[in-house]
């Protein structure tokens, strides 16, 4: 006789290829709107789930922990990141929590070139003339942006992403530098021709570009605050596409709106997505609604982590991905 299927509730709406072959492998509920659940639906998802599938958008502190059921066995994230999951308390409550690592490590250290790219270059202020056609014709003096190749780039985080990054801006011509809770053995820094920072307040003060891709952690964040961006040199730049709660959103403003810092390019805010008004406004800021995962590739793979993780669980092992607290 067979065992029961395990009841897996997604939050938000996925890949149909990933859902399709949730489906087969177990009793799932789909969401049929992709706006993010309400408190009161993650609660009664928590309640009556073996696996809950959520994403960056749902909020799973301890008090939702505390509301779900004793059947909740296992918080499969669908995305690396887990800043919104309270891993202490759901390994308290004998939940599990695997995440979906590596998979868009790539994607995201191109949207980082792609952001460093478009502030240096002022792509945005181009396309915003094109697009209102207003464009008289070259000109020697016209849009006259800063080369990337030559410019020191310092990296905040220097883990999967930061590694990827480190690589692609060797080849645009840029000098790596890299600030990160442990230094990387030798041999890593040699590959990445990297220059380890143990000071970052001595790194960011003499970097050109500087890249956020730490993850979010009581630790992180603020990590750039108003004290630290005041460090930037003048002509400096900022791109973030990790956590916007690593940067003082609101100082970064005032900053770039007094000529303080030369621009920034980010994909990510402190406030989810309510972005501060005041940067739309501004000419040298280049602004994403959170693309830096998104290709297709990137996606599905994630979708596949994630069967992964719930298969491996439901055969009675350990998932590949597990979090632990001690890995935040």
């Amino acid at each position: 006789m067979s065992k029961p299927r395990l009841s897996v509730v997604v939050t938000r709406r996925l890949p149909e290829a990933v859902e399709t072959r949730l489906c087969e492998l177990f009793d799932v509920t789909l969401r049929d709107s992709d706006e993010p659940m309400t408190r009161e639906e993650l609660a009664a998802a928590v309640r009556e789930a073996d696996v809950l599938v959520p994403t960056v958008t749902d909020t799973i502190d301890a008090p939702l922990i505390g509301q779900a059921g004793d059947r909740l066995k296992l918080i499969a994230n669908y995305g690396a990141g887990v800043d919104h999951i309270d891993v202490a308390t759901a390994r308290q409550r004998g939940v599990l929590v695997s995440n979906t690592p590596g998979v868009l490590t790539d994607d995201t250290a191109d949207m980082t070139m792609a952001l460093i790219l478009a502030v240096l270059r002022r792509m945005s202020e181009g396309l915003a003339v094109m697009q209102a056609d207003e464009w008289n014709g070259w000109a020697p003096n016209a849009f006259l942006g800063g080369r990337v190749g030559g410019r020191r780039l310092g990296i905040l985080g220097m883990g999967r992403i930061g590694q990827a990054v480190a690589r692609r801006a060797t080849a645009f011509g840029m000098q790596v530098h890299y600030h990160n809770r442990r230094r990387l053995r030798p041999e890593q820094e040699a590959a990445l021709d990297a220059t380890w920072w143990e000071s970052l307040d001595q790194m960011v003060a003499r970097m050109d570009v500087i890249s956020i891709n730490c993850p979010a952690t009581p630790s992180t964040f603020h990590l750039m605050n108003a004290r630290r961006l005041k460090l930037l040199k003048p002509e400096a730049v900022i791109v973030n596409t990790s956590r916007g709660e690593v940067i003082d959103e609101n100082a970064l403003t005032r900053m770039l709106r007094a000529g303080e810092i030369a621009g920034a390019g980010l994909d990510v805010y402190e406030h989810g997505t309510q972005a501060n008004p005041r940067l739309r406004e501004l000419r040298n800021v280049v602004l994403l609604p959170h693309m830096g995962s998104a290709t297709r590739e990137g996606r599905m793979e994630m979708g596949e982590k994630v069967i992964i993780n719930i298969k491996t669980f439901d055969d009675g092992h350990r998932p590949p991905d597990q979090v632990v607290p001690s890995m935040l």
